[in-house]
């Protein structure tokens, strides 16, 4: 019954929501993320460097590709090759593409509608602009149930099994041993909350991901006369011209939208829980850079990945195996077997701040639902270190059916109220254009702007007067 139900919403109505809604994000926005494409660097550039007491747009980018750059990227691009062949690959570009429109939409609404805690920290994400944005508070707790039980469980569990059967496959570490050093090293992390957490996605993530880039780029670069025909059959293979892979043409679709959508996210909502919490001075700034993300989660990440495996000589046509040994053994092929062991610590690192992050949306969702209570936080926190114990030792085959429908059922109810809360995500652009267009170096947002709007002008109201305050470049908000 999980295997049909998952069939249907993740095989055919999350396309439609994922790849539909964001080519209708995409041309409301003008292609933002074409137009905006050189000015997202700059804004990248701008976000290492912050003087406030808050989480910074840095660090808020850097937990968020904790979460994006995770077992997706390496084991998830596998499973999306052997079941869709190289066409999937395409098709998570695409999927990609306009989702870099979609995550500006929900990363900067959940800017915009973003509140403090007890403690001054800022906090929001889909449940906030559903509520405050939407007048829903019902539709909000149940998305951040979606969420917890999506990200704070399920994906938890997954991500565990991967890292410590990875570790025995490599090194022959008993996955109950890995899997309880594992629990411990994340609960003192936890313990720290989401400054802790920050500090240690600052640390690791770009670590991480500059290593795996690195040796991955090796293996492309040996192989550098083949990538050009390689990219073809990738392209060939999505609409079915490769005769090889001629009859994947469905599956590279299917596969490559599921698994685009698990490795960069936009559109499930998880996002815009960690893009809420920087300190910036407009919410566009934000979804600016969150939109970024996605683009070196996929065409980056995701891609050295695919070009590792599929320029390997290892993966042939037909290949059925396990996504995560065909990655390890792909690189093997190339480097020797040192590049197992060095597949298995990339994952152990990608595991490792990938939990954390689900970790933290499970906090914040937990806390829209039931508010700041310390005897429910560390209740949760035993729950999240119980499942990653647990996930380490079980098949997850059933967990992970699970986990993909409340992922589905997470991008449904966030696109709709991105799809209702269009017209303000469009105001907000509107408002950044025209003061880039009037020659401001770093939009502000004037919160008197948005008077009609149901945020907190207390958060906003700090801001220095930006050229909102002139007449000629204010925009209309009846």
């Amino acid at each position: 019954m999980l295997e049909a139900i998952n069939g249907f919403l993740s095989g055919k109505l999350l396309i439609v929501l994922v790849v539909g809604l964001g080519t209708y994000f995409t041309i409301k926005t003008r292609f933002v993320q074409l137009r905006y494409f050189l000015h997202m660097f700059r804004v990248f550039k701008d976000s290492l460097t912050s003087s406030s007491a808050q989480i910074s747009s840095f660090q808020a980018l850097m937990l968020s590709l904790a979460g994006r750059v995770g077992a997706g990227n390496i084991a998830g691009v596998g499973v999306a090759v052997t079941m869709g062949g190289p066409g999937a690959v395409f098709w998570m570009w695409v999927t990609a593409l306009v989702g870099m429109a979609t995550t500006l939409m929900e990363c900067s609404l959940a800017q915009l509608y973003k509140r403090k805690d007890a403690s001054g920290q800022f906090y929001g994400g889909p449940s906030f602009y559903i509520e405050y944005g939407l007048n829903k508070r019902w539709l909000g707790v149940l998305m951040a149930i979606f969420l917890i039980v999506t990200f704070g469980f399920s994906f938890n569990g997954l991500q565990s099994h991967a890292v410590t059967h990875s570790l025995q496959n490599a090194f022959g570490i008993d996955p109950t041993h890995s899997g309880i050093v594992l629990a411990v090293v994340l609960g003192l992390v936890f313990v720290g909350g989401i400054k802790r957490i920050a500090k240690v996605a600052d640390l690791l993530v770009p670590v991480k991901t500059l290593a795996y880039v690195a040796v991955t780029l090796y293996v492309i670069v040996l192989q550098i006369d083949h990538v050009p025909m390689m990219l073809l059959t990738i392209i060939k293979s999505a609409f079915g011209l490769d005769q090889a892979f001629g009859g994947l043409i469905g599956s590279a679709i299917v596969m490559g939208v599921k698994r685009g959508v698990f490795a960069n996210e936009a559109g499930l909502g998880s996002a815009p829980n960690v893009a809420a919490v920087a300190d910036v001075r407009h919410p566009i700034s934000q979804g600016v850079v969150q939109a970024f993300s996605v683009f070196f989660d996929t065409f980056v990440i995701c891609t050295c990945t695919a070009l590792l495996i599929l320029l390997s000589g290892f993966y042939t046509a037909g290949f059925a195996g396990d996504g995560l040994i065909l990655t390890q053994n792909s690189l093997a092929a190339v480097v020797g077997d040192w590049g197992r062991i060095f597949i298995s610590a990339a994952l152990a690192l990608f595991v490792f701040t990938s939990i954390l992050y689900n970790y933290y949306l499970g906090e914040n969702n937990l806390k829209f639902i039931l508010g700041e209570s310390r005897k429910v936080l560390l209740g949760y926190r035993a729950v999240v270190l119980a499942l990653i114990l647990w996930g380490s030792m079980e098949d997850l085959s059933t967990v992970f059916a699970f986990a993909d429908i409340t992922m589905t059922l997470s991008a449904l109810v966030n696109l709709i109220a991105l799809t209702l809360l269009c017209k303000v995500g469009l105001r907000l652009l509107a408002d950044y254009d025209k003061q880039r267009k009037a020659g401001v170096a770093e939009p502000v947002l004037t919160a008197r702007a948005f008077q009609d709007v149901n945020i907190d002008q207390g958060i906003w109201a700090h801001q220095p007067p930006g050229p909102v305050d002139n007449p000629a470049v204010v925009v209309s908000h009846r």
